[in-house]
């Protein structure tokens, strides 16, 4: 990794689970970093099911977290996920924090200064979702 000790800037994104757009309720379930110095795009998530549930009986929990592991794997530039997969870094986040009206969308791109973007995911991950 680059980078020195007073850091290197990075952007992030909440992801949401929105099961009715039209009520604008919804649970951070996720985070994607992107820190361009380091290389480095990653996501991490946690669905607390109860809760989903509670906020939307009969959502389809299964399918959130295909859509999760989908955005992993596009920041992991896995073929399985197509095109995107073979895209620079910074277009593959600029894909995942594009906004869309759909169960799964990202917060408004959100960034920072640090030495160490995968412990930075690990904090975000622990302070949004828990």
């Amino acid at each position: 990794m680059n980078g020195s000790a007073t850091g290197m800037p990075y952007q992030y994104v909440v992801l949401r689970c929105v099961p009715r757009v039209d009520r604008e309720e919804f649970v951070n379930v996720g985070v994607v970093v992107y820190c361009e110095e380091a290389a480095y795009l990653q996501a991490a998530w946690s669905v607390d099911r109860e809760r989903l549930e509670a906020l939307a009986p009969g959502l389809d929990v299964d399918a959130v977290c295909e859509g999760l592991e989908f955005v992993r794997a596009v920041c992991a530039a896995e073929e399985a996920v197509g095109a995107a997969a073979g895209e620079p870094t910074g277009q593959r986040f600029g894909f995942l924090k594009a906004p869309r009206s759909t169960v799964l969308q990202p917060s408004p791109v959100h960034g920072g200064v640090t030495t160490d973007p995968g412990r930075q995911l690990e904090h975000l991950l622990e302070r949004f979702v828990g």
